[in-house]
């Protein structure tokens, strides 16, 4: 158990209503929600005091046993309305004995990024954590990466599950097997009742679901940025938003973070790098398993991203599905003319959604030129005779490239003006609601 930093004081900045009424907050008042998402005062009957979590993991494919929760901790555990038990989970809110020297802070930039990776990733049918609450501690907090002083922040997260590849890699490397079964009990238990209880059962819907994410980032151009196996948890959902980027233009090697030198966690590299990290999760549970029938879980795994990106991103595109082999060559043939002709990711996907039903749109589109080459007209009828799965049109592309990003931090840095916040999420949460629900998994 672990204290909260005392913060010089608390200025609610962020408030995801829509969060906190699926896991039975919404009524709190203003008071209410600062001396629980700022001070930390316990939520009633849930956790008498936070939990800063210890796990290991690999950073750039490189072994780390000093790692764990540094400037964050487990804060309650709550039922969602889908009848899941969630974490809230902080960020920014303190040392621990995991800091590493560190001060424990966030900046009120990274908190808004978060916001905003976490609103449009949700919007593109993205299994992610949420943000819930962002509020401005009044520190000035000095970085090596960014302008400096900065202003400081504590971020709290809605996710399904605080349980990472690499608390199992701790407890391997520890070489505790009790303490193994004991972990796989308690996440078979919590998140996959309905499961066969062992590594191996645990194991393949793990898979299944990160093979799942896999394809949903990868449908909708996001890069994550920081794969390392202690940023993946057992549910297959995304969280942890730090150097993430959205393509701008399909490019496979489009990477992320400006640290991420050789691109192995790149755009088109996030597959190999995920799947890496699943080994190194398997080669874990073979203190309590036979490493031979852990690793048959992992044949799934390729197939597994390709059929998601296929699902998500025709789902994206508005156009329906047929069979799994068609449907595969058409978004494959889509995306290699899209990096072929150098398209936007979101202007392209906005122009012609709905396949041919989007043709008159696409004639008024700034990329009307280039959709009238030979090379497009080509593409064109790889969907014809697809049905939409959408009717109407947002009236614009919604995107959310860096430049968009720095904007809205823009307004926040020189004139404390949130409203391109506010802004830039409704438009998001437009997007998210005119797609409809995704696919399932």
């Amino acid at each position: 158990m672990v204290s909260p930093a005392l913060f010089p004081s608390s200025t609610l900045r962020w408030r995801n209503q829509r969060a906190a009424e699926s896991i039975g907050l919404g009524h709190l008042d203003e008071a209410a929600w600062i001396a629980h998402f700022a001070r930390f005062e316990p939520l009633p009957a849930n956790l008498p005091a936070p939990l800063a979590l210890r796990y290991h993991g690999h950073q750039f494919q490189q072994y780390n046993a000093q790692l764990g929760d540094g400037r964050g901790f487990l804060y309650a555990q709550l039922v969602d309305d889908r009848e899941r038990v969630v974490d809230l989970s902080t960020k920014g809110s303190g040392q621990t004995p995991w800091s590493r020297a560190g001060d424990g802070r966030l900046t009120l930039k990274g908190g808004v990024r978060e916001i905003l990776a976490a609103e449009m990733l949700e919007a593109l049918g993205v299994t992610t954590s949420r943000a819930l609450s962002l509020v401005e501690t009044g520190e000035q907090l000095v970085r090596g990466d960014e302008p400096s002083p900065t202003r400081s922040s504590v971020l709290v997260r809605v996710v399904w599950s605080s349980m990472r590849w690499g608390t199992f890699q701790r407890v391997a490397h520890e070489g505790d097997e009790n303490a193994m079964k004991r972990l796989v009990e308690l996440g078979c238990r919590t998140y996959f009742p309905r499961i066969e209880p062992s590594p191996a059962g645990m194991l393949a819907e793990t898979v299944r679901r990160t093979a799942a994410l896999v394809g949903q980032w990868l449908a909708a151009g996001f890069v994550h940025g920081v794969l390392n196996s202690d940023n993946l948890n057992l549910t297959g959902e995304s969280f942890d938003y730090g150097p993430w980027r959205f393509l701008p233009r399909y490019d496979p090697r489009f990477v992320a973070a400006y640290f991420d030198r050789s691109g192995l966690y790149a755009y088109g590299r996030q597959p190999a790098a995920v799947r890496w990290n699943l080994e190194r999760l398997v080669e874990a549970l073979s203190l309590v398993e036979n490493h031979k029938h852990l690793e048959h879980a992992l044949v799934g795994f390729e197939p597994g991203v390709l059929a998601s990106f296929t699902r998500m991103f025709l789902w994206r595109l508005g156009v329906a599905a047929d069979n799994p082999v068609d449907d595969a060559i058409l978004a494959q043939r889509v995306v290699c003319a899209m990096r072929e002709l150098e398209l936007d990711w979101d202007r392209f996907l906005f122009d012609w959604e709905g396949g041919e039903a989007g043709a008159a749109r696409a004639q008024h589109s700034p990329l009307a030129a280039t959709y009238a080459t030979p090379r497009f007209l080509a593409l064109r009828r790889e969907w014809s005779g697809r049905a939409p799965l959408r009717t109407a049109a947002m009236a614009a592309p919604v995107s959310m490239h860096i430049d968009e990003v720095e904007r809205v931090w823009s307004a926040i840095a020189e004139r404390d003006d949130w409203a391109p916040l506010h802004d830039k999420v409704a438009q998001v949460r437009a997007l998210g609601s005119h797609l409809g629900p995704p696919p399932g998994l």
